[in-house]
């Protein structure tokens, strides 16, 4: 077995091409990762622009203490007269500032008497002017290329007139769950020893959260001809191939052997030194990924995390970021083994500060899912050579829910 360093060292150098590129409307991009920069073609706004509803003045004429309305610039509307001395414009929200105005005196300090106002209370030169390119200026680069399309996205793009933004294709994931125990969901029990589908459920959802596109193949038994008949139609049908089961040291662990000799998939490893999912393995055959998981649902969730995600992000021509920080431990903290370890937690914010405790977790075997239920959970990651911890010391924690 590799450390888990080695394993994301070899899992960074795989070379990794986006599945795709199209182009979609402005508005059904939204969750996509943009294939492009997005770079404006203009200044924003182009011309001095009315921030809110006031008067449009010459700021040295504050002075005066009345100046005579010549004129009103609606929003939407050409400028059709310049400010003079002793004048003002009315002006509105969005409208463009006429000529030789350079500060807007707000409705709410002015009193009109006919065609005059009254400064009641003078502002600072330049208030409540947008200047030229304030949003932004002709040719920065607004949103770059590998950017996930959100909300804010939209709206920026949809400003600059931008219909048909290219963006990543979301890659198919071919979800395969091997063992003759298991059962699907929905099939009826015929003895005590056969346990719910699970895994691939579970994977199907981490797919859909992560923006890409689940293909459930259910289960398969556990021989080599169901399982090689299983994963040629997953390769067929997916960019990537996740299955559960099948790649420990067991008589009936078929799946290792059948990606590696029967398939002839390149291993990019197969086995690391953590807890849990020390049997996992990734394989590359052609341009496609396979990544066995192991049977234990704790134990595929993690490393379906920690292996997968990484793969998936890069085939829609982006990074996974998973977010890291420091917390302080609430209880002891018992270091199970010599191996790199992901724990389940409890993660709280207190005056600003993250806090880790244990509660509600289950002692047991790496089967245990619901140990991750919660929007507070968290994985604490310690390595090999740490030791336990006790209360107020620092560990790193994965926040798995962000």
């Amino acid at each position: 077995m590799i450390s888990f360093e080695d394993s994301m060292q070899i899992l960074n150098s795989l070379e990794v091409k986006p599945v795709g590129v199209q182009k979609l409307f402005v508005t059904d991009a939204l969750g996509y990762y943009l294939a492009q920069d997005i770079i404006a073609d203009s200044d924003n706004p182009t011309a001095p622009t009315a921030a809110m509803d006031g008067y449009a003045v010459r700021y040295v004429d504050q002075e005066l203490g009345r100046l005579k309305v010549v004129g009103a610039t609606p929003a939407g509307s050409e400028v059709k007269s310049a400010v003079a001395k002793g004048e003002a414009i009315k002006t509105f929200t969005g409208s463009l500032m006429p000529p030789g105005a350079d500060t807007l005196i707000p409705i709410e300090n002015v009193e009109v008497e006919g065609d005059d106002i009254i400064i009641k209370e003078p502002v600072k030169r330049g208030f409540s002017v947008r200047p030229i390119g304030e949003n932004y200026k002709k040719g920065e680069v607004l949103i770059q290329k590998g950017s996930k399309i959100g909300f804010a996205e939209v709206g920026v793009m949809a400003s600059l007139n931008v219909v048909m933004p290219k963006v990543y294709q979301k890659p198919k994931v071919a979800i395969v769950a091997t063992g003759s125990e298991v059962l699907e969901i929905g099939q009826a029990q015929t003895n005590s020893a056969q346990i719910r589908s699970s895994n691939n459920y579970t994977i199907e959802s981490l797919v859909k959260l992560h923006h890409a596109k689940p293909i459930q193949l259910g289960a398969i038994k556990d021989d080599r001809e169901s399982i090689t008949k299983g994963l040629i139609e997953a390769l067929e049908s997916a960019d990537m191939v996740v299955t559960t089961g099948g790649v420990s040291v067991g008589d009936y662990d078929y799946v290792k052997d059948v990606i590696r000799d029967t398939l002839g998939a390149d291993v990019a490893f197969k086995g690391v030194v953590i807890k849990p999912g020390q049997h996992v393995m990734v394989a590359k055959k052609g341009e496609k990924f396979i990544v066995g998981l192991p049977g234990f649902a704790y134990s595929s969730t993690v490393t379906f995390m920690l292996y997968a995600l990484p793969l998936l992000y890069r085939l829609q021509g982006t990074e996974y970021k998973p977010k890291i920080v420091m917390a302080t431990l609430k209880e002891r903290f018992r270091k199970k083994s010599k191996k790199t370890e992901f724990t389940p937690c409890r993660v709280t914010i207190e005056g600003g500060e993250y806090f880790v405790d244990f509660a509600g977790n289950k002692e047991g075997s790496s089967a245990i899912l619901t140990n991750m239920l919660g929007d507070d959970r968290g994985l604490v990651v310690t390595k090999p050579q740490e030791k336990d911890k006790e209360p107020g010391e620092r560990v790193a924690v994965w926040l798995i829910n962000q």
